[in-house]
């Protein structure tokens, strides 16, 4: 056995042996061969045997212009020369407040303070506190609006108080007993409507719903949160035209803090820098994460309105102070990368040239619609869930052990393609800088995994 075989080898036993892996039953991933990747360039990561896979998922949705874009790398390289960390706690660094200023330059005109933390579930987690302070402290709040409303089939991520917004039971019912209690309004989930309507003729049923459960609890809402445009981890549930900007309408009407949660859209992923954009909504608190670093470093935002900052504004006496941080707030190797993937996006007019690859992409996904066992496609922007059923016409769901979505991510990974599924649900999030070729490779390889396990199942 050579030297790279015996390293290999024992990188397999001790990642077994060592790691717990997020997301995964380990009894399951302890009887297979893992898969230990160890380089990336563009769209394209290779193991540690060689082997080439398109990163059909972005790492998670986070790589948005894929690996080691000379601009980001240089960005790092050159920061780390000078500090890699300083506090935020009453100090600043030059990284942050450029970061900071540019992400008030492209988002949301309303929005004027960022609130730095290290990943999406703090980012939530910080709105969800600044929301409940707000209305306990500030002169046109509420102390008695503690509630917080979301939509059914909601992630916000995975610390308690976004835990407690969710709505995804496989993610979170384990943890009910811990959870402070939310109000919830249906999904605009229009596959599967819990309603038992049909867009459009159903005029946004669910949103007058949502209204019926605001209207009764309005006294005691202090914000809703929302995925826009698209729920995510649900299985790229894409929203209805309308529904966002009703939503919006709705938080103006009963004077509820909206809180728009793009960690997920954020960053190009929906064919606009930011989901809201499509629908002209300006939120109250905006999060951010993933595709912030473009994938290279853990860095969040939360974003406010200058009248949500100014509600902690007092005397040091008074204790209206936010009093919450991260060690890691304002990293500054973190923003430096940051804003060179924002400065990337502005010199290679990413989202201008994203449009062509959008619509070859939706071309591709005709071919998986006449396919037996493909009950909807969705897509918005190069977001796209593949929701697989046992039966078409009646929309009856695959046993759970059947497995279906995991062993389709398997076969694809055969083929040299890496995705994940959310369930049955086999997502396509390629990052934004993905080739058309790539595109073409990616569907091909995808529409074949479900035709291979789907005709044995």
């Amino acid at each position: 056995m050579d030297i790279i075989e015996e390293r290999n080898r024992q990188l397999e036993i001790d990642d077994k042996k060592y790691i717990w892996h997020p997301f995964t039953q380990m009894k399951e991933y302890l009887q297979e061969k893992p898969l230990i990747i160890e380089e990336g360039n563009g769209c394209i990561l290779k193991d540690i045997y060689g082997n080439e896979y398109i990163d059909g998922i972005s790492s998670l949705w986070t790589n948005v212009h894929g690996h080691r874009i000379e601009k980001l790398d240089r960005a790092i390289e050159k920061q780390l020369k000078k500090v890699s960390h300083s506090t935020l706690l009453g100090l600043s660094n030059i990284p942050a407040i450029r970061c900071a200023k540019k992400l008030i330059e492209i988002t949301p005109e309303e929005l004027t303070k960022v609130f730095y933390s290290d990943s999406g579930s703090t980012a939530v987690e910080i709105a969800l506190k600044i929301a409940f302070q707000y209305q306990y402290q500030a002169e046109d709040g509420d102390p008695g609006r503690k509630k917080f409303i979301s939509i059914i089939n909601a992630y916000h991520g995975d610390t308690i108080g976004s835990v407690s917004v969710g709505g995804i039971d496989l993610f979170h019912a384990t943890y009910k007993a811990l959870l402070f209690n939310s109000l919830k309004s249906q999904s605009p989930y229009c596959y599967r409507c819990a309603l038992g309507r049909s867009y459009p003729e159903c005029d946004l049923e669910c949103l007058k719903q949502t209204e019926e459960v605001i209207n009764a609890h309005s006294h005691e809402i202090a914000a809703l949160v929302i995925e826009p445009l698209v729920q995510g981890a649900a299985g790229i549930l894409v929203q209805p035209p309308g529904y966002l900007k009703g939503i919006r309408e709705l938080c103006n009407k009963y004077n509820i803090i909206m809180i728009a949660d793009e960690v997920a859209v954020g960053f190009g992923k929906t064919g606009k820098m930011f989901a809201c954009e499509h629908e002209d909504v300006t939120p109250d608190i905006m999060t951010l994460a993933k595709g912030i670093s473009g994938g290279y470093l853990p860095l969040a935002a939360t974003l406010t309105t200058k009248k949500i900052f100014d509600g902690f504004l007092g005397r040091h006496e008074e204790f209206k102070t936010f009093f919450h941080g991260h060690t890691y707030t304002g990293n500054p190797l973190a923003c430096a990368v940051s804003l060179a993937n924002m400065e990337f996006f502005e010199e290679n007019k990413v989202i201008e040239k994203l449009g062509p690859k959008i619509k070859r992409l939706t071309e591709n996904l005709e071919q998986f619609r006449p396919l037996d066992h493909v009950g909807e496609v969705r897509q918005r922007g190069i977001m796209v869930g593949i929701e697989l059923v046992a039966d078409r016409d009646s929309k009856e769901s695959y046993p759970t052990e059947a497995r279906i979505g995991n062993r389709v991510v398997m076969e694809a990974r055969k083929q040299g393609l890496i995705i994940r599924p959310l369930g049955d649900v086999i997502v396509l999030m390629p990052p934004l800088g993905i080739s058309m070729d790539e595109i073409d490779s990616l569907c091909e390889i995808t529409c074949d995994s479900i035709r291979t396990v789907t005709d044995i199942a």
